[in-house]
């Protein structure tokens, strides 16, 4: 039995069964080496001929559950079925830094889930991976400064009541303004300049951006200014 939580010196990413193909786990490995597999996320990496560090789950969709149970990677199997297979990984682990594939696109309730479990681990760093955006939490208390093209999208999403404490390099300024799920949002905001910075009273608010500014959130993210 592994002992948990499995933990890891360098940056990890996790890997999920949703959208995803080769080229968007490369681009994760580049900024987070270590492959974890979300149950059958570990199906995905064996058809790239990839090897996961850990599967964690409750392995109920894995193909040949015991294969991997015989394999050099570590094998979590957690039965409850409290939580997701994506929140497992997050109880399960203990890295500095989290990107995740394969957690969004093809089902929007498996897209919901993995928003709540970013809401439930608000001390995790987390960025989030998708098709054609990528998007994290805005860390609480720090003022997340990220290098965008000007005219790009910036999309803001509060997940929870937040309100905006500080905004800098965006079209549409949101200083002081209040967000609440069923009131108001901040989708489809842009950039006028190189430079953007946003921050919130509290933990809640989901940023997201095109997948050209991975490089920049992720900094942002891993490293937020205070």
């Amino acid at each position: 039995m592994n002992k948990l939580p499995l933990r890891f010196d360098a940056a990890v990413t996790l890997v999920g069964a949703g959208a995803l193909d080769l080229a968007m786990v490369e681009t994760a490995r580049r900024f987070a080496p270590i492959l974890i597999a979300a149950d059958s996320g570990a199906d995905h990496l064996a058809a790239m001929r990839l090897d996961p560090r850990a599967i964690i789950g409750d392995m109920d969709s894995i193909t040949d559950p015991e294969r991997w149970r015989a394999g050099p990677a570590a094998f979590v199997h957690l039965a409850e079925q409290e939580t997701t297979d994506f929140e497992k990984c997050l109880y399960a682990t203990e890295a500095p830094f989290y990107l995740a594939v394969g957690f969004t696109g093809l089902r929007i309730d498996h897209t919901l889930a993995v928003f709540n479990a970013l809401l439930r681990y608000p001390q995790k760093r987390i960025v989030l991976i998708g098709e054609r955006e990528v998007c994290a939490l805005v860390p609480p208390v720090a003022t997340l400064r990220l290098a965008v093209t000007p005219g790009a999208r910036v999309s803001i999403y509060p997940l929870l009541p937040v309100t905006a404490t500080h905004s800098r390099g965006l079209v549409w300024p949101i200083d002081g303004l209040a967000m609440a799920p069923g009131h108001k949002i901040g989708t489809s905001n842009q950039a006028n300049q190189p430079l953007i910075e946003i921050a919130f009273d509290s933990p809640g608010a989901l940023v997201m951006l095109e997948r050209e500014a991975l490089g920049s959130l992720v900094g942002a993210i891993s490293n937020p200014a205070r």
